[in-house]
């Protein structure tokens, strides 16, 4: 099973961080196994401020993903239409076990230069 680093918009960054979203969309999750996300806020923090468990990833097609998620996507139908608006088909991480940073963490601690534009693999070891 892989890490990833994900670069994470800071509205949604609380959400996850408080429980409130439970799936993080994206138009192609990685294909690896994933075991954890570490969540790095896009500006103005430019930090990683936690990491998440994942429990699975689902690849629907749009409307049924919606259908099976929107209780605690933490988004709204409309934002959600508008990211996948040229999409059939919509996945999202199924999010578990949150931990908060009492600090956040640069990049560099990660040995990672520049923000992922989704994301990048990241081994612990």
């Amino acid at each position: 099973m892989k890490n990833i680093i994900l670069s994470i918009k800071p509205e949604f960054v609380e959400k996850i961080l408080s429980g409130e979203k439970k799936y993080e969309y994206r138009k192609k999750v990685c294909k690896e196994s994933v075991e954890k996300i570490y969540i790095y806020a896009t500006a103005p923090i430019k930090m990683v401020v936690g990491e998440v468990v994942v429990t699975g990833k689902k690849k629907l097609n749009k409307e049924k993903l919606w259908e099976e998620t929107q209780a605690q996507s933490g988004i709204t139908k409309e934002f959600y239409n508008k990211y996948f608006i040229n999409c059939e088909e919509g996945s999202a991480y199924c999010l578990g076990q949150v931990t908060k940073y009492e600090r956040g963490k640069s990049l560099q601690e990660f040995g990672v230069k520049v923000a992922p534009q989704s994301f990048v693999y990241y081994s612990e070891s």
